[in-house]
């Protein structure tokens, strides 16, 4: 890496490949790089220990791969089909995240990633949600932790520089059409504050730019995203990259004073879900029960959210999804406040009258006595430990719970090498990129973003390892860039409304309009207020506290965010409008359709799906102006193949598997 030139207060540096973002996939990424022979390399992030990657998980977080045990038989064909089957994913993208499920996998258990196997070197597994196989393994609930835990060990063995503190603020690019490619980024400083702060840039040219910044958490009020992360493929739909499949998340019921899953025994132990008035203690009630005949069956339908922990429109009528919904109408419509409360057995509790399934499960596990914290305790007392690492206490208090954004499925439109479809040299890689379709495998994203690294860095090293970069177009990019984001400071000081109060509005909007419930008449209002709040943020800016440096990178970083809720917005009114009706974890209200429960009021009647949309691929490419272009593309089929070996191996010599 090489110094440059200065931009008053800013440093421009050239590298051959920027990785952008230090969660697992970012950090395979590099350590691949390295591994492929690219030696110029630099991973700029926030920091080590940010993201969603090192600072999430669940009760057994799960890692989705080719099944490795006993006589079981599963192939890259198998796993392929499991991932096409949930539909709206291309084949092709399907078949190579199958294909490098070993090889992925390998290499964390290589590196020290403990996950479990028998005495006779058989990695065991479980099934898991969308899985017809054992695939899922896990280490616990910290699982993604441990694998960047285990590859920042490895990136720092190797000597990869890596920059923390840094903020990207804006992607370059240059060139137009086809022509045009990713040439590198500008970073903000995120400093420590102190009397003489002053916000300052750092420019990075790059031959490459790996995307691995992770999915929008910050575009959601409520979320279970972890507060370090706000996600940024803002930057890249800015600069006009194509994204797909953009309406496809997953949402479901978690913690909020600390963002935690409450699935797994979480669940399964059948806490007293409450409801309580805005202060959280008084009218307390145990809202549920009414709408169900029996508390067995309130009760087993809890249990079941443990192994269904995601919201899914196919278990709605009649099903534990139907939890969601209340709780939903209770924090939302309402406006009241939700708690799981372990303290206590609900209103008319009977081990007895719970499902087969509930007892059997519990009296396995010896659980049949007592109270939920004695169960939970009983079960699972790591669980407890979590809470009470983060000051939250719950055999003394009740837990705070939402319906919240967990995972976005799709993302930035990427071929067979992740390498954007219109932007060369960019990456998108991890939850950044849009490989998921409507349903996916629980566990696959961890799957999925270890294999792009290796995808990635294959291809740099063997079809991009010579620097092509035009330096003084990139560095003239770049200086355009940078009077645009201190015109944008300077202008948000002087009329800009606070940066907070513009992130509490379109947080609030997105959760209202854009979550897990959603209605044509709400998102078109909700996008016409979203264009006029970007419109509004980018010609007045937002304002900041005079001499904060994080404060002002707050405000530049609203302006991506704000600008991915409205694109986000966008796609999700395409789809419903287009018919697709409730799939995945979201449900679209239809006065048509099928009633949710009977004893909810006729707003609350769903369209069902429309299967015909799991064959096609909505494609959303994103325009300044609010004119976004949209349209849905039938899904590529799995590839037939029969390859003979002497011709295989001559085009992998040749490498003509790059073209």
């Amino acid at each position: 890496m090489q110094n440059n030139e200065s931009h008053g207060e800013s440093v421009c540096r050239k590298v051959h490949t920027l990785v952008l973002g230090s969660g697992a996939a970012g950090l395979n990424a590099a350590l691949q790089l390295r591994n492929n022979g690219v030696e110029d390399i630099l991973l700029v992030t926030e920091g080590l220990q940010m993201g969603t990657s090192i600072n999430t998980g669940s009760d057994k977080q799960t890692y989705y791969k080719l099944g490795m045990y006993g006589e079981e038989k599963d192939s890259p064909e198998s796993l392929a089909q499991s991932f096409y089957a949930g539909g709206s994913m291309h084949g092709d993208l399907a078949l190579v995240e199958a294909a490098l499920s070993p090889r992925a996998f390998f290499n964390l258990v290589n590196i020290g990633v403990p996950f479990p196997r028998d005495r006779y070197g058989q990695f065991v597994g479980y099934k898991t949600d969308h899985d017809p196989l054992q695939r899922g393994t896990s280490v616990g609930p910290y699982t993604s932790r441990k694998m960047c835990q285990h590859l920042i060990q490895e990136i720092k063995q190797r000597q990869i520089p890596v920059v923390e503190d840094r903020v990207a603020v804006r992607l370059l690019t240059m060139g137009e059409g086809q022509a045009k490619r990713a040439c590198g980024a500008i970073v903000a400083v995120n400093g420590k504050d102190d009397q003489n702060s002053e916000l300052t840039f750092e420019t990075y040219l790059a031959d490459n730019v790996v995307f691995a910044v992770g999915g929008p958490g910050g575009i959601y009020k409520t979320s279970v995203y972890p507060e370090v992360h706000t996600g940024a493929i803002g930057l890249a739909l800015l600069a006009g990259a194509k994204a797909r499949s953009l309406p496809d998340s997953q949402f479901g019921m978690a913690s909020i004073k600390f963002r935690w899953n409450v699935s797994g025994t979480y669940m399964q132990v059948i806490p007293r879900f409450i409801s309580t008035a805005q202060d959280g203690v008084s009218d307390e009630q145990e809202f549920l029960l009414p709408y169900f005949d029996s508390p067995g069956e309130m009760n087993s339908a809890v249990f079941l959210k443990g192994y269904q922990w995601p919201f899914d429109t196919r278990k709605v009528v009649g099903g534990s999804s139907i939890v969601d919904i209340l709780v939903y109408i209770e924090t939302v419509l309402k406006g009241r406040r939700v708690f799981l409360d372990y303290r206590s057995n609900g209103e008319g509790f009977d081990f007895n009258g719970l499902s087969e399934e509930a007892y059997t499960y519990l009296k396995n596990s010896e659980a049949l006595f007592g109270i939920p914290i004695e169960r939970l305790a009983k079960m699972n007392q790591p669980a407890i430990d979590l809470y009470a690492d983060h000051n939250i206490d719950i055999t003394r208090e009740p837990l705070e719970i939402a319906v919240c954004a967990q995972h976005n499925n799709g993302g930035l439109a990427g071929n067979l090498w992740w390498e954007s479809e219109n932007i060369q040299h960019l990456f998108p890689i991890g939850e950044v990129n849009g490989s998921h379709g409507a349903y996916r495998p629980g566990g696959s994203a961890l799957n999925s973003g270890q294999v792009a690294g290796f995808r990635a860095a294959e291809f740099i090293a063997n079809a991009y390892a010579e620097s092509d970069l035009d330096e003084a177009a990139a560095q003239e990019a770049a200086r355009n860039v940078l009077a645009e984001l201190k015109e944008s400071l300077r202008k948000g000081n002087e009329k800009g409304r606070p940066w907070r109060e513009h992130r509490e509005e379109f947080q609030t909007r997105m959760s209202r309009a854009g979550a897990h419930i959603r209605s044509l008449d709400e998102l078109r209002a909700a996008i016409d207020e979203a264009w006029n709040q970007w419109r509004e943020m980018r010609d007045t800016g937002n304002s900041h506290s005079a001499g904060s440096v994080q404060e002002a990178v707050e405000a530049l970083r609203n302006i991506q965010l704000c600008f991915t809720h409205a694109i986000y917005l966008e796609a999700v009114k395409k789809a419903v409008e287009s018919g697709v009706g409730s799939r995945g974890s979201t449900l679209v209200l239809d006065p048509q359709g099928e009633s949710v429960h009977p004893m909810l009021s006729e707003e609350w009647r769903f369209a069902p799906e429309n299967q015909d949309f799991r064959n096609v691929v909505l494609e959303t490419q994103p325009s300044l102006d609010g004119e976004v272009s949209q349209a849905w593309v039938e899904r590529r089929s799995l590839p037939v193949f029969d390859a003979w070996f002497e011709n295989a191996w001559a085009a992998f010599r040749r490498g003509e598997i790059y073209h």
